[in-house]
């Protein structure tokens, strides 16, 4: 499990994390969200122990990394795929991060094969594509075979079937038991990908919930879609029962407000035919945004009598 605990990160008079206490659970992958500048790499790099907090901790297994022994045991990570040397080749690469961690050569070959690396093993790094350093970036993260794995930005440059093999990976490593956090943009991606979300703006905390519920919470956008002949006589009897409503260019019927069930019982009241009710729900990257766009509003607007920063 990874705990954060009133995290804090400043560079000179910029706050770039502000107070963050969360716990990754293992069993489940964990999608890490944020605007650009929310704080999301420094929150990586201080669990990594790659930088140093200004205020809290950050342990793994209720250890700082910094503190553990051989930490491709207990943790693997990915940060940035074009961070490889490329005049080494892939089991090369592995070879030396395996044998500084006390990690045999049969692992080594036997993670190059599940990222699907075996037929390039031997070429040379600086000759590979970004989807072939992301592969090797992940096989570099389960070398020590660790209850714990980090993820960033993991499907930039994958092709549909590398994305497709990389949800199931993490799926998989949930399954059995694993702390698995991934750091992405692809929204729809995380949508099929995670099972929770920690969601955080301006360095703090934002949302710490099941990804069901964010998209729920989060979002005006759930709608149902309605076609009739009698389309004057239907909004004008969802517009009494409180919906909005709002005419699509096929001349279908966008609802707002109100269930699937109630439109079609407020339709077989006043004797309108229905042709279609098409329930639709809101996606994760409209629950973000209309997320981001409250807490942008929030925080551009600041309690009367607030200070405000020069």
């Amino acid at each position: 499990m990874i705990t954060t605990t009133n995290l804090t990160k400043r560079y000179g008079n910029s706050v770039a994390l502000d107070g963050l206490s969360v716990e990754v659970k293992p069993g489940r992958v964990t999608g890490f969200l944020g605007p650009n500048g929310a704080g999301k790499s420094t929150t990586l790099r201080l669990v990594l122990g790659l930088d140093t907090p200004t205020a809290g901790s950050a342990v793994i297994d209720g250890r700082p990394y910094r503190e553990l022994r051989r930490p491709l045991h207990r943790v693997g990570a990915l940060l940035d795929a074009g961070a490889v040397p490329g005049a080494l080749s892939g089991y090369h690469h592995l070879a030396a991060l395996a044998r500084s961690n006390g990690i045999g050569r049969a692992r080594v070959h036997a993670v190059l094969e599940e990222v699907g690396l075996a037929s390039a093993a031997r070429k040379r790094t600086a000759g590979y594509s970004l989807g072939m350093k992301q592969r090797l970036g992940i096989a570099a993260a389960l070398l020590g075979d660790p209850p714990v794995l980090i993820f960033d930005e993991p499907v930039n440059g994958l092709d549909p079937e590398g994305i497709r093999w990389i949800r199931m990976l993490f799926r998989r490593l949930a399954a059995d038991g694993r702390t698995v956090l991934v750091s992405s943009h692809v929204m729809s991606e995380m949508e099929n990908t995670a099972d929770h979300l920690i969601v955080i703006g301006r360095g703090r905390l934002i949302a710490d919930t099941g990804m069901a519920d964010f998209i729920r919470q989060g979002s005006s956008g759930s709608s149902v879609t309605v076609r009739t002949p009698q389309g004057a006589d239907l909004e004008a009897a969802l517009a009494a029962a409180g919906a909005r409503t709002r005419v699509l260019a096929d001349g279908a019927i966008e609802v707002l407000g109100l269930p699937a069930p109630r439109i079609g019982d407020l339709a077989l009241a006043r004797q309108i035919a229905i042709h279609e009710l098409t329930p639709r729900s809101a996606s994760l990257e409209e629950a973000f945004m209309d997320l981001a766009s409250a807490e942008a509003e929030h925080t551009s607007h600041p309690a009367a009598g607030a200070e405000q920063d020069n």
